[in-house]
């Protein structure tokens, strides 16, 4: 298992949750969603982050540089990958920020430390913790630690999930996790694995077992347009939440947006945003509808 690296914390954050959470991002995903919002959380090791936009072309990266890796042209910079070490250096030295690195190692006592640096918004608003990626379940045994020293302080915990894990360690998180935020992105197999980039049938398995345990459960689904919003997928998919067991699970409809275009190129990842639109009002209003139809309260955001 590689090492754990965070590559972001966000305070005061209030949709990943109930109350005023603090968001850990984990690095590292084993989905590759077309419309993912976070890019630079699919793998699993540091990545530099570049804006040509950004960019006055001072040429300080290039000082900065141990490897000499960086040479400064008219367009921008190029990077030698196979000189760069990824030391953020550059990054550091950048005037700008037109360089940023994703992706940085912190032990379980520091994140600890930025936790508690927050807990007096927890105690207000009944708020705490939320894991996220990425994939968290990826580092699962880093993930148990920390739960299990949030726990100890009395702070509440949330793990926001694709669910595409071994069953068994999905239950040894539920058993140091107050809540989910378990992701579904289509009902449909095939589909899936063309917008994903796997099926989903473990996915939909696992969240079936997670829900016979009694864990608290809030089910967050991705409103794409022309990718998922259309009647026969919104429809089975409220036909499955409605059937598994427990409490009547909560849903949260996320729209779509295109704002992670820059960190695309940012990364020099193509992406084709044409395939992907955002779902306007009335497609919003509908799937709330549909799922209403199944006696599930569906809202948007969440």
């Amino acid at each position: 298992m590689k090492t754990p690296l965070v590559f972001d914390i966000k305070r005061y954050a209030i949709n990943d949750g109930p109350g005023i959470r603090i968001v850990i991002f984990l690095k590292g995903c084993n989905l590759n969603c077309a419309w993912c919002h976070n890019p630079e959380s699919i793998s699993e090791v540091t990545e530099r982050l570049y804006s040509i936009a950004k960019c006055i072309k001072c040429g300080t990266c290039s000082i900065f540089c141990p490897e000499k890796a960086i040479t400064l042209t008219a367009e921008g910079i190029f990077t030698d990958e196979k000189l760069c070490k990824l030391c953020g250096r550059c990054a550091e030295g950048c005037p700008t920020k037109a360089i940023q690195m994703s992706g940085r190692s912190q032990t379980v006592a520091e994140i600890i430390d930025e936790i508690e640096k927050e807990r007096i918004f927890f105690d207000q608003s009944s708020g705490g913790v939320t894991f996220s990626g990425g994939e968290p379940l990826l580092q699962y045994k880093f993930l148990i630690e920390l739960l299990i020293e949030c726990g100890n302080r009395g702070i509440h915990r949330a793990v926001d999930t694709a669910g595409l894990a071994n069953t068994e360690i999905l239950l040894e998180v539920a058993k140091h996790t107050d809540l989910f935020l378990f992701d579904l992105k289509l009902i449909d197999s095939d589909r899936h694995k063309k917008w994903v980039g796997l099926p989903n049938v473990i996915i939909l398995e696992n969240l079936k077992v997670l829900a016979k345990t009694g864990a608290k459960i809030i089910i967050r689904i991705p409103l794409i347009g022309g990718i998922n919003d259309d009647i026969k997928n919104l429809t089975e998919t409220a036909r499955f939440v409605s059937e598994l067991e427990g409490d009547r699970k909560e849903v949260n409809l996320l729209p779509y947006h295109k704002i992670a275009k820059t960190k695309y190129q940012k990364l020099g990842r193509p992406n084709d945003f044409r395939l992907m639109e955002e779902p306007t009002n009335e497609l919003q209003n509908r799937a709330i509808t549909i799922f209403r139809e199944f006696g599930i309260q569906a809202s948007i955001g969440g």
